[in-house]
């Protein structure tokens, strides 16, 4: 049986805003056998080409609407939820974005459900070109 599509082929691109490229983007689905509200999501560490970026410049994008990982903590609306088998829009702010050709990506999803007595943890790992 093949494994589930996590990452979108489609979804990885530079961003820009102002006419300058300022980050990257990247689609993927939850690594959680049901949908989640935003506030039980504790981390999604993004590591690009070896280079760990930073928490405060990873921001998620659920039903067209973007939050810090600080701010995910706190939203609790039924509107934003990150449901089982949709892509979520992750964007990274990094100055210039990511240069032409092939790059590894690899993200730790880290969420604490409170009916869990742990956290739960997923690595996923992705080779494109930009």
């Amino acid at each position: 049986m093949a494994g589930r599509q996590i990452y979108n082929p489609e979804g990885f691109k530079n961003v820009e805003k102002d006419g300058k490229v300022c980050g990257f983007s990247f689609e993927f689905k939850l690594q959680y056998y049901r949908g989640i509200t935003l506030s039980i999501i504790r981390d999604i560490k993004v590591t690009i080409d070896g280079e760990e970026i930073p928490r405060e410049n990873v921001f998620l994008t659920v039903n067209g609407e973007t939050f810090s990982l600080e701010e995910c903590r706190t939203v609790v609306s039924p509107l934003y939820r990150w449901e089982f088998g949709e892509y979520a829009t992750v964007t990274v702010a990094k100055e210039g974005g990511l240069a032409k050709g092939p790059h590894h990506l690899s993200v730790l999803q880290h969420i604490a459900p409170s009916y869990m007595p742990f956290p739960i943890q997923a690595t996923c790992e992705a080779d494109f070109e930009i």
